[in-house]
């Protein structure tokens, strides 16, 4: 395995489902051929049952294809070591409810060849940084939904992966999950991961990703950058600091004036994640 080699290189991947008692097949993904480069972010986009839940679990091992060939980190899925350079959320928790997060992360070290002063040390700061460090010894069961999706997040980036899997990572996101996602993306890439994301959401592809495929019926029907592919032509977004209301309707009479057409004039500037972190009280 050499680090010149691409995060992920298919040939050809299909992926078929058995139906009707085994009499019939439904082809999930059709011979896709990519090659995703280490350190780069990939949004995976499409309607439910396009095929993007599939590809990231294969991409995760926890699934087999049908028929292909796809290269991971420069190895096998196969191997074990490659398995342990890769970081995964699920959409739904796999894990059991009767569990604690630390039992659970233990669990995942193990699994992944750390040793224990590791884990420890891994698992303390992940979960003071994702909020739940005085929740530690509580099932989870108890945890709300917003709580899980932080503890995915937690367990995913334990080992420090060379490769991390989200998938829909701000579906029942709380407040506090969407800035200690931000704050683990960044660690992210500062280590050279390579990130992808399947998501519904375009704010989710636009902000964290450089390329964006559109999966249809199990094929890429689209790539390109989130600014290629969101745009419309002729229209324009410009972000303005620093203007009063009367500014920007005078701006926006001045586009009137010489032909353009004004779709809406709001306030701006500030995202969802911002005003989560204004309404913090901790």
């Amino acid at each position: 395995m050499t680090d010149s080699s691409p995060a992920v290189r298919a040939t050809e991947l299909t992926k078929h489902f058995s139906i009707r008692l085994g009499l019939g097949r439904k082809t999930v993904l059709r011979a896709l051929d990519f090659e995703w480069k280490r350190g780069a972010s990939y949004g995976l986009v499409g309607p439910n049952g396009s095929g993007k839940s599939t590809l990231q679990r294969i991409l995760a091992g926890a699934e087999r294809p049908s028929s292909g060939e796809l290269q991971v980190l420069g190895g096998s899925l196969g191997s074990s070591q490659v398995r342990a350079r890769i970081g995964f959320v699920p959409e739904d928790s796999p894990f059991p409810g009767e569990l604690t997060p630390t039992a659970v992360l233990d669990l995942v070290g193990s699994l992944q060849g750390m040793d224990r002063r590791s884990v420890l040390e891994r698992s303390g700061r992940l979960l003071e940084l994702v909020g739940l460090a005085e929740h530690a010894k509580k099932p989870l069961r108890s945890y709300s939904r917003g709580m899980l999706r932080r503890f995915a997040l937690a367990q995913a980036w334990l080992h420090e992966p060379d490769l991390i899997l989200l998938d829909e990572p701000t579906a029942g996101l709380d407040g506090q999950g969407f800035e200690v996602l931000a704050e683990l993306l960044e660690e992210a890439r500062e280590r050279g991961t390579t990130i992808v994301f399947a998501s519904h959401l375009m704010t989710d592809l636009v902000e964290h990703c450089t390329e964006v495929f559109v999966l249809l019926q199990g094929r890429f029907a689209a790539k390109g950058s989130p600014s290629e592919l969101f745009a419309r032509e002729g229209c324009w977004r410009i972000d303005a600091a620093q203007l009063d209301e009367a500014q920007a309707l005078a701006i926006g009479e001045w586009i009137r004036e010489n032909g353009g057409e004004v779709e809406r004039i709001t306030p701006g500037g500030k995202s969802l994640f911002d005003l989560y972190r204004e309404q913090r009280t901790d």
